[in-house]
């Protein structure tokens, strides 16, 4: 329990439905639906939807989507996959002769969104109202307009002059970023919602919304056509164990695997016995990030490009990655990432009074996408194809209709099979790591949802460990002398929400202050 003479949350407990978001409005609108007779699908939906005008830096109906379902009266977990892939006329030896990587800000980034996809896969399957009831507070307040909250206000100022064209025009006031608590409204992306309300997502993948899109993306090889192929998959999640429990991830395009492959080097380890904030602890899990990471990089890939999409759960890698952890001395960073990484991305998780529970992410990749957007109705696209490699035989290739490896990533904790918590951690490249430190928070040193999410982050990258402020001075000092290059991080390291159910079905929420949101029940 948290020492309430300082600043802090607690979590929030309810029993009827409760809502985690990094907005309150979105929470807010997911649990009025949930009170109206909605389940955690439909109020999923509202939630996320609705989040692409309170952060459009982060989000927005140009990007894509993944969730973990379990479904009321079930121990089943379902795993969908709303991403989109490469325009069928791309071409990869045509790409390799601009430059070594494709550009973020380019349309060759843009790949086929696929949240809209996702969404109506979603609501078609396991909502209760229908997917028009869930678009409404979104169209509502893309209308009426947002405040915009300071912690958007600050990722929107390091990230304004990505937006170019169009975009501009859409996406800053006067020509300016906005302040804290000016109104940003969206009325051309509300009448899109409008029309999907009424005619469903070929309104979105079919006709005027769609020559729009491609509008934005002239100069790039997509077509009319590849926007009408755009399909959401379903499937099955990876599971792997950590202490206690098991840990649920998303299968491949996501990075779930290395998140499962990064628990399991650390449970090879006495972790609970170590210091929380010490360079011991921070120093193995500094290691594994790497080695998880390196695997990563050389494997994961569209699932359709990889020899075993569950190659990194092959059983005695992880204890073969840990003996490569030197207690003593910090590695050299093992691979450089040649696919680009970004830190903006939305997760979300609902569970009702049912018991179904939904664990949604979802994003435009870096902050403002690809900085391009439709010119009539002020969709923003994505810039997810900077997330494939240019690298000739690589899995992760760019190649026609071929999704690229994801960093985003939502999870679920199992409790003897029973799911006792959806949650995950945003921050792109560090959700993998994020969703490992964060069970290690619970499991090894007993942590509420709520302060495992506020504990202090690190990330290993590009030869630099970057550690949140609150490490102490001698934790630094002693990383330094082990040969770590420590630096802080150049924003708050990821956000994350949780809602962990109890065995008697008390709902526990919790919402990242790194962040604007907040966890709401009834």
């Amino acid at each position: 329990m948290r020492n309430f003479e300082y600043p802090g949350r607690s979590p929030v407990l309810a029993t009827n439905g409760l809502c985690a978001t990094s907005h309150p409005l979105a929470a807010q609108a997911a649990v009025e639906m949930l009170k109206s007779g909605g389940n955690a699908v439909d109020a999923g939906i509202a939630a996320a939807v609705l989040l692409g005008f309170c952060e459009p830096q982060s989000t927005g109906i140009g990007g894509d989507c993944f969730a973990l379902i379990k479904p009321a009266g079930s121990i089943e977990i379902h795993a969908l996959n709303g991403s989109g892939r490469a325009p069928a006329g791309v071409d990869a030896d045509a790409l390799r002769a601009e430059g070594d990587a494709i550009s973020l800000t380019s349309p060759h980034s843009v790949t086929l969104p696929g949240a809209i996809a996702g969404f109506a896969a979603l609501s078609e399957r396991y909502g209760r109202k229908g997917l028009a009831a869930s678009l409404a507070p979104a169209i509502h307040y893309a209308e009426e307009g947002i405040p915009v909250a300071p912690r958007v206000v600050r990722d929107w100022q390091a990230a304004g002059a990505t937006l170019q064209g169009a975009a501009r025009e859409h996406y800053l006031m006067g020509g300016k970023v906005p302040e804290v608590g000016q109104v940003f409204r969206a009325p051309g992306q509300a009448e899109v919602l409008r029309r999907i309300a009424k005619d469903g997502p070929k309104a979105f993948y079919e006709g005027e919304v769609a020559e729009d899109m491609l509008a934005a993306c002239a100069g790039g090889s997509h077509a009319l056509e590849d926007f009408g192929t755009v399909t959401a998959d379903w499937g099955s999640p990876l599971t792997g164990p950590y202490r206690s429990r098991d840990i649920a991830e998303h299968p491949p395009n996501g990075q779930g695997a290395a998140a499962l492959l990064l628990a399991a080097i650390l449970a090879e380890f006495d972790i609970a016995a170590m210091d929380p904030l010490g360079p011991e602890r921070t120093h193995i899990e500094a290691e594994a990030i790497k080695l998880a990471y390196d695997t990563r990089n050389r494997l994961m890939a569209d699932p359709a490009a990889m020899k075993d999409p569950a190659a990194l759960l092959r059983p005695g890698l992880a204890q073969e990655l840990a003996a490569l952890i030197d207690p003593k001395r910090a590695m050299a960073q093992v691979t450089s990432v040649t696919e680009a990484v970004h830190r903006d991305t939305v997760y979300l998780c609902v569970v009702d009074r049912d018991g179904m529970a939904l664990s949604l992410i979802y994003s435009v990749f870096h902050s403002f996408g690809s900085g391009l957007a439709s010119p009539k109705f002020g969709i923003l696209m994505q810039n997810r194809g900077a997330g494939f490699t240019l690298e000739k035989g690589h899995p992760n290739e760019v190649g026609p209709g071929k999704r690229p490896m994801h960093t985003i990533i939502p999870g679920m904790m199992l409790e003897q099979g029973r799911v006792e918590m959806p949650f995950g951690v945003m921050g792109g490249q560090y959700q993998a790591a994020g969703h490992a430190r964060f069970a290690s928070n619970m499991l090894d040193f007993g942590m509420d949802p709520q302060e495992a999410i506020d504990f202090p982050r690190l990330f290993a990258e590009k030869g630099e460990l970057q550690l949140e402020a609150p490490f102490p001075e001698a934790t630094r000092a002693a990383l330094a002398d082990l040969g770590h290059k420590v630096v802080p991080p150049p924003t708050p390291i990821g956000g994350a929400q949780a809602i962990r159910i109890t065995a008697d079905g008390v709902l526990i929420g919790a919402s990242d202050p790194r962040k604007d949101g907040c966890a709401i029940g009834y």
